[in-house]
């Protein structure tokens, strides 16, 4: 099974092209930082870079609202290429094809976010006979001693 799940920033903004057939698509590139890492004692830590190409629908809706710097979770398959740089290093590339990206950073924060807003407004879930939803959307007090474990 091919399916990877990576949670980083935008490098730089979302590049968006079309195919000559008509269909949308959308390039960018994510740093994910590494958990450990020797260079943290540096206050810098090391990160790997991804490719993601997200397609059609997910692909106009990244282009319109996601912009560098702002965090993603991406969940999709990963493919490996390696080419030789025109340095003539041989170098290896890891791309993304994009099934589902999560926005991540909050709306307000990272630079200019003022038109920044979901791709579509969240369905209603059942809320499976525990109580009414919260008005708004907003999250319910829980005392502890009601969790059942």
């Amino acid at each position: 099974m091919n399916k990877v799940f990576l949670i980083g920033n935008l490098t730089r903004d979302p590049e968006m092209r079309t195919t000559q057939s008509g269909v949308s698509l959308c390039s960018f590139t994510i740093a994910v930082n590494r958990r450990r890492s020797n260079n943290a004692e540096a206050g810098q830590p090391e990160a790997d870079f991804f490719r993601i190409t997200a397609w059609r629908q997910l692909g106009d809706i990244c282009g319109r609202y996601l912009a560098k710097g702002r965090k993603v979770a991406v969940t999709g398959t990963v493919s490996a290429s390696a080419f030789v740089g025109q340095d003539g290093q041989a170098r290896a590339s890891l791309e993304v094809q994009a099934d589902d990206v999560e926005f991540l950073t909050p709306k307000g924060e990272a630079g200019d976010v003022g038109a920044y807003a979901p791709a579509a407004p969240a369905a209603p879930r059942a809320n499976a006979g525990y109580g009414s939803a919260p008005q708004g959307g907003g999250f319910v007090q829980v005392d502890e001693e009601e969790l059942p474990f």
